[in-house]
């Protein structure tokens, strides 16, 4: 973004693109394909975590984090891209919210109390490309394995 006075607060690059601490959303994962921007304490100071991201036919099968909680609250969303039927999600994800499995077909948010147990996000297949995004009132995306 041009340098102004209010251009910094303009975000157009994916956290992996910058030189940030080793806190990584996808720590002990692979890296999300088709991550578009990211968002957090350290990009600009002050400011909550949030991530989007793209996932491709590519994406299918890759493993998302492992089971984790986090010290704040969260919301996940998952888009399908159909736009004859937005409520499609155009595709499957495979998601756990502690010890229950859920199976996604439509675009939806899904809220993650602080200290709910979730994940993994297994994408078991993708029909058209589904827009992802995820986003807390934490400044960084700190977790804790379970």
């Amino acid at each position: 973004m041009a340098e102004t006075k209010y251009g910094k607060y303009i975000i157009t690059r994916p956290r992996n693109s910058m030189a940030l601490s080793n806190r990584r959303p996808t720590e002990g994962a692979p890296a999300r394909p088709g991550g578009i921007v990211y968002l957090d304490g350290e990009v600009i100071k002050g400011a909550f975590y949030t991530e989007c991201a793209w996932f491709y036919k590519k994406s299918e099968g890759q493993p998302g984090p492992p089971a984790h909680i986090h010290g704040f609250d969260e919301v996940l969303a998952f888009f399908g891209s159909n736009p004859d039927n937005p409520h499609d999600l155009c595709g499957e994800i495979e998601f756990w919210l502690d010890d229950e499995k859920h199976i996604i077909t439509e675009s939806c948010l899904i809220f993650i109390p602080k200290g709910l147990k979730h994940s993994p996000l297994i994408i078991h297949r993708i029909d058209r490309p589904i827009f992802h995004f995820s986003t807390g009132p934490g400044r960084t995306y700190d977790v804790e394995r379970k």
